[in-house]
């Protein structure tokens, strides 16, 4: 048995072989181990294979796949066969289901009722704080938060989701043992010990383009609901919505100000006919049969933020008059030309002045906000 579940896991890590293929060699060939044992000649006879997927498959080896399974045990996981009771049964159904997964943590989530929360990289403090009691209180509510490991609303939905008491799996888009981005090692460290990290990537193998898109599929098959809260047009987190309604998945969506480019997204969905999350009990509609944790916290109050500097005397009357049209959330640079009505060298002069005097910051994407 230990030979066929390393041939599997061989098989499934083929590149080109995807879930169609690979049932398809097992079922012709009787056992994992017999198709890579299968002459090429034969390979090709079956179908949907290729000569060059025939190739690929004479290239790999059980002892291949074991060395897998020995990496994923070093890294303190283990492997899901699709065949495996422990397999989530949500993921069985969907579009090109992951024949394995790699998983780190508590397998008991994977059958609770769970709620994908994804969200921008960049995102504004509206955004953070939308997404962060959303989480707190799902997750407080019993229901698992999943998202995407990555920086900004995903880190912020994963961390709400722990301290609020409750749950959440991170779904990597690398192999386990590669935290990315590294700005995420506490957090990688806190899912791995409070709730789940899974990837059907092999461990250590580095995220590459690629792998998201898959990744997104996992984390919106592993949800009755994807919520998203805010996402710029092209952003992964609409990549994950699309998954969702590909998957016969609920969409939702908290919507957010027609100006702001992080918004683009969500209200978009929303006029497509995605369910608005105007406040978490319209997501926890869904979830009638969610257990909350034994001890789950109360949502905090919001945060004071400090009082904006006053502005220094020594700035001139344009510096003081583009200050005056920025506050605490990012504005982008062209949305601060439309608004100034000034030109692009005179504004960017002026916000030059104001960095230098600690008046105002600059995030990604040329985004500038009073500090």
């Amino acid at each position: 048995m230990d030979r066929e579940r390393a041939a599997w896991v061989a098989l499934a890590l083929v590149p080109g072989i995807g879930p169609a293929r690979l049932h398809s060699l097992v079922n012709v060939c009787h056992t994992p181990s017999g198709a890579l044992a299968a002459p090429f000649a034969f390979l090709c006879t079956v179908p949907g294979m290729s000569g060059p997927a025939a190739a690929a498959v004479k290239a790999t080896s059980v002892a291949g796949g074991q060395q897998v399974l020995d990496e994923v045990e070093r890294a303190g996981g283990r492997a899901l066969l699709a065949m495996d009771p422990e397999f989530p049964t949500i993921l069985r159904h969907i579009p090109e289901p992951p024949p394995v997964l790699f998983v780190q943590g508590d397998l008991g989530l994977l059958e609770r009722p769970a709620a994908a929360v994804v969200g921008s990289r960049d995102h504004t403090a509206y955004g953070e704080e939308t997404c962060r009691r959303v989480a707190w209180e799902a997750a407080a509510a019993g229901v698992v938060v999943v998202s995407g490991m990555a920086r900004g609303l995903d880190a912020v939905a994963h961390a709400a989701a722990l301290d609020a008491g409750g749950a959440t799996i991170g779904v990597l888009g690398n192999g386990l043992g590669v935290i990315y981005p590294a700005a995420n090692r506490v957090l990688y460290q806190r899912v791995a010990e409070g709730g789940l990290l899974l990837t059907e990537f092999p461990p250590g193998e580095r995220p590459h383009v690629g792998s998201f898109p898959r990744r997104n599929r996992i984390i919106s098959g592993l949800a009755r609901v994807t919520v998203v809260v805010e996402a710029a047009e092209g952003s992964g987190a609409l990549i994950t919505a699309g998954a969702a309604l590909e998957q016969g998945r609920e969409v939702m969506a908290v919507p957010g100000p027609v100006t702001s480019p992080q918004s683009v997204g969500p209200n978009r969905l929303i006029r497509d006919g995605a369910g608005p999350v105007l406040e978490t009990r319209d997501l926890l509609d869904h979830f009638p049969d969610a257990v909350p944790p034994h001890q789950p916290r109360a949502y905090p109050p919001p945060r004071t933020a400090p009082p904006l500097r006053p502005l220094p005397a020594e700035l001139g009357e344009a510096e003081r008059a583009v200050a005056g049209l920025l506050g605490r959330e990012p504005v982008l640079l062209d949305e601060l030309i439309a608004r100034s009505g000034r030109a692009a060298h005179e504004l960017l002069a002026a916000l030059g002045g104001l960095e230098i005097s600690g008046v105002v910051e600059q995030g990604p994407g040329r985004r500038f906000w009073r500090v």
